[in-house]
């Protein structure tokens, strides 16, 4: 018995997955810039809540 959801997560997962491959999929250069920025606002926003 299947039951219907209005959300399913993995679905949701699985298809952000498959989008992210085929963005980065030979574009190794373009994944370590987007993970170097993310890291960078990451740090940014540590910052900001550690000085409140």
């Amino acid at each position: 018995m299947k039951k219907s959801k209005k959300y399913d997560a993995v679905a949701e997962v699985r298809k952000i997955r498959e989008e992210l491959s085929l963005k980065y999929w030979g574009h190794p250069d373009l994944l370590l810039k987007d993970l170097k920025e993310a890291r960078e606002k990451f740090h940014l926003e540590q910052k900001a809540l550690k000085g409140r």
